[in-house]
């Protein structure tokens, strides 16, 4: 008799094995490396300035994150799929690894060239962080359960943006731009050594075939369409060849990735998974979120910034309050998830509440004041923090115990998607808004005083934001006698007031895709989260139903399917 290949540990046989002492443990490790993935972001963003102070290279500013974006993003499905196949604590201690060698090496980096590459480096293990960590998490807790403890891990994201960009200055100011990179290491070792210790080990055994042709396709589409997304509008015109060839690459790359998923063994995103009404509602639910919350994210600092008038590090404060609603209310759903074991009015409210903040957000104009935008960001923290973890318990309930690291990964895959492609929409929107303002409130007496070229050349919020720009400004306009000063000031006040329309037509746009989630959400269907004990009743049913089968005379390999079909059933 042919012996079928042995598969992963049955997922109450794992969690009965890991002791509630070992369970915190885990969370500790599995917290630390979040930590890490998500504090990096927001801390680099402060040091690039002097970044490229040191090393040069303005033109390449972009691509330092950039570059960081694209291999996080292509490897989130693949590092998902491999730890489903080969186990958890492999991939997430080896995607660590290749993160801290991605920081030191940033670190060390003497041109602007080596910078990029290694914060692509560094990417290719972050890809690898989240999706795990809430794959493991999943391992060692029963659905009803896991709600609480994702929860709190969304809220690390939550802290590191509020404390990143402070702690940046902090250490670029007082040890050097390196130390930004350098400061990973210490608690990237801990968490290292933490995971190694605690997190349980073994997965899949026997005949793996890993998809490299999908692998390939999936790297080929969505690189161009991430770079396509990152220039359009920046670096080249939306109607350029550029754009337009690396956008038909990217589709035509993502057809032949859907058309090699459904013949590959073992697909990376297997294209069955969308079958799952669940699963489907749940991406394009987390898809439009992302949009809508990074493009808050990204305006609200400028509209700080360049309407209201205040410093930078005001404007990067000024995100605090949102944050701290986005932690409440991602804990707090959790919390409540766990009690009560149903999460779609939980979905249903985040989303009302978002749409709501951000409706508020698009209502404001350039009389706002701080403690306006800080109330409408408090609420639409409110509403955006539930959704973050939620649909990660929601999909992980929907799949049997061996998907469970495929499915989280492609959700986070269709998250990053989300806010690359909200963000640049929403850019191209508050571009084009701007410009169509401007003309609108421009005074008559300005563009007839000023020659056409200078005035052009005017026309950019940026003068609102660099002191270098704005006393050229008044240089320029001193130099046309004792009505230059009034001619300044009339503009200044038509920018402002340009710049205020466009990011608040921003915010509606964000408030639309809200508005579209909770319509979408309307449609998911609630299946209540299983517990360790709706398991194992589970399991000792399908072990009783197997038993019969093989008094029937049932082949053994036909075995293998029982499982899963039976799981799909009783779901």
């Amino acid at each position: 008799m042919k012996q079928a290949p042995a598969t992963q540990r049955d997922p109450e046989t794992l969690r009965l094995s890991v002791s509630p002492r070992r369970r915190m443990a885990i969370l500790v490790g599995v917290m630390l490396g979040m930590l890490l993935s998500s504090l990096d972001q927001t801390i680099v963003g402060t040091a690039l300035p002097r970044v490229i102070a040191d090393l040069g290279g303005l033109q390449h500013y972009a691509w330092v994150a950039t570059s960081y974006l694209l291999a996080s993003t292509v490897t989130v499905p693949i590092w998902g799929k491999l730890s489903d196949m080969y186990g958890r604590r492999l991939f997430f201690m080896l995607g660590m690894a290749v993160f801290m060698a991605g920081s030191a090496l940033s670190g060390l980096s003497q041109d602007m060239t080596q910078l990029i590459l290694f914060r692509g480096v560094q990417g290719l293990g972050a890809g690898a962080m989240m999706p795990l960590v809430m794959a493991i998490i999943g391992d060692i807790f029963p659905p009803e359960q896991r709600a609480k403890w994702q929860g709190l891990i969304m809220g690390v994201f939550g802290f590191s943006t509020i404390v990143g960009p402070t702690a940046g200055g902090w250490i670029t100011d007082s040890w050097g731009w390196r130390w930004v990179f350098y400061v990973n290491m210490p608690v990237g070792a801990l968490a290292l050594l933490t995971a190694g210790i605690t997190l349980p080990g073994g997965g899949g055994k026997g005949e793996q075939r890993i998809d490299y042709m999908g692998a390939a396709a999936l790297v080929a589409g969505t690189v161009p369409l991430l770079l396509a997304l990152s220039w359009g509008g920046t670096e080249y015109s939306w109607l350029s060849p550029q754009i337009g060839g690396m956008l038909a690459l990217a589709l035509v790359m993502s057809v032949t990735f859907f058309l090699v998923e459904r013949r590959a063994p073992q697909p990376i995103i297997s294209p069955s998974l969308f079958k799952n009404d669940v699963f489907a509602i749940s991406v394009l639910a987390s898809f439009l979120a992302s949009a809508g919350m990074f493009g808050a994210i990204t305006y609200l600092p400028l509209f700080v910034q360049g309407v209201i008038g205040e410093s930078a590090a005001a404007s990067g404060a000024v995100l605090t309050p949102m944050m701290l609603g986005f932690m409440i209310s991602s804990i707090g759903g959790g919390q409540i998830m766990a009690r009560t074991g149903r999460y779609k009015k939980l979905a249903i409210s985040g989303f009302a509440v978002a749409a709501i903040g951000t409706f508020l957000l698009s209502r404001m104009d350039a009389s706002a004041t701080t403690p306006l935008v800080m109330r409408n960001m408090v609420v639409t923290g409110l509403g955006m923090g539930v959704m973050m973890s939620l649909f990660t318990v929601v999909v992980q309930n929907a799949f049997s115990f061996d998907q469970l690291g495929q499915v989280t990964a492609t959700l986070q895959f269709f998250r990053s998607i989300g806010g690359t492609i909200g963000v640049a929409v929403l850019g191209t929107v508050m571009s084009n808004r701007f410009q169509s303002a401007l003309l609108e409130t421009m005074p008559t007496s300005v563009a007839s005083a000023v020659p056409a070229d200078r005035l052009a050349a005017l026309q950019n919020p940026q003068v609102l934001l660099a002191p270098q720009t704005a006393a050229e400004m008044q240089q320029s306009f001193a130099a046309m006698g004792p009505q230059g000063q009034a001619l300044l000031e009339q503009l200044l006040h038509a920018i402002r007031a340009s710049l205020s329309t466009a990011i608040t037509d921003l915010f509606l746009v964000s408030a639309g895709a809200m508005a579209l989630a909770f319509v979408v959400t309307l449609f998911l269907r609630e299946i209540p989260l299983r517990s360790g004990r709706h398991h194992t009743a589970a399991t000792l049913e399908t072990i009783e139903d197997e038993l019969a089968d093989v008094a029937m005379g049932m082949a053994p390999n036909d075995l293998r399917e029982i499982p899963a079909e039976r799981a799909a059933a009783h779901r």
